[in-house]
C-alpha cells in the first residue's frame, strides 16, 4: 500500500481525503495555544512547579521543525522543548499519547493520553521513555526529500 503524507501545518480544519490503496498519514507540527483570558494560577503552577509552560496567544514559539506523524504542541519548558499530543489536535479527552521532543530534536513518550499526563504531571521528566514512532525532521522540505505529500492546491480549489 502506497503512504502519503498529509502536511496539517496547511490548514486547521478538517479534511478528509480518500486515494484508493493508498495510507494517508497526517504530519507536520501546529501550535495548539489558549486565549490569554484562560490564563490562570493553575497554569502558572505548572509553570512554576512542573516546568510545563502552556502556550497562549501572547507568546506563541517558533517551530523549528516539522513531525512525522502530525504532533499539536500545547506547551514548552524552560529547557527549550516541547510537550504535544501525537496524531491530532490537543483535545482534554484524548486517548493520543503525549510526547516530549527535546530542543536536540530527540522524542521521548511521556504519557499514554492527556488524562494521565495530567495526573502525573509531577514526575512527568522521570516518565520520558524513547519514542521512535515519531520522526522529527528540521523542516518540511527535509521531510519532502524522503516521503511523498499530497498537493492540497490540487484539492482545496474544489472545497
Amino acid at each position: 500500500m502506497r503512504k502519503i503524507y498529509l502536511d496539517r501545518t496547511a490548514f486547521s480544519g478538517a479534511i478528509g481525503v480518500n486515494l484508493e490503496d493508498t495510507e494517508i498519514i497526517s504530519a507536520g507540527t501546529t501550535i495548539n495555544s489558549m486565549g490569554v483570558h484562560d490564563r490562570n494560577e493553575e497554569y502558572q503552577t505548572y509553570a512554576n512547579d512542573y516546568d510545563i509552560q502552556f502556550i497562549f496567544d501572547d507568546d506563541i514559539p517558533h517551530l523549528e521543525f516539522f513531525t512525522v506523524p502530525h504532533v499539536d504542541i500545547m506547551a514548552k519548558d524552560s529547557k527549550g522543548g516541547f510537550v504535544g499530543i501525537v496524531y491530532q489536535q490537543c483535545d482534554s479527552e484524548s486517548d493520543a499519547p503525549i510526547c516530549y521532543i527535546k530542543r536536540d530534536l530527540e522524542c521521548f513518550i511521556i504519557s499514554e493520553n492527556v488524562e494521565d499526563f495530567l495526573s502525573n504531571i509531577g514526575t512527568w521528566q522521570d516518565n520520558m521513555k524513547p519514542y521512535d514512532k515519531i520522526t522529527v525532521y528540521r523542516s518540511k522540505a527535509e521531510a519532502e526529500t524522503e516521503l511523498e505529500f499530497i498537493d492540497l492546491s490540487d484539492i482545496l480549489p474544489l472545497l
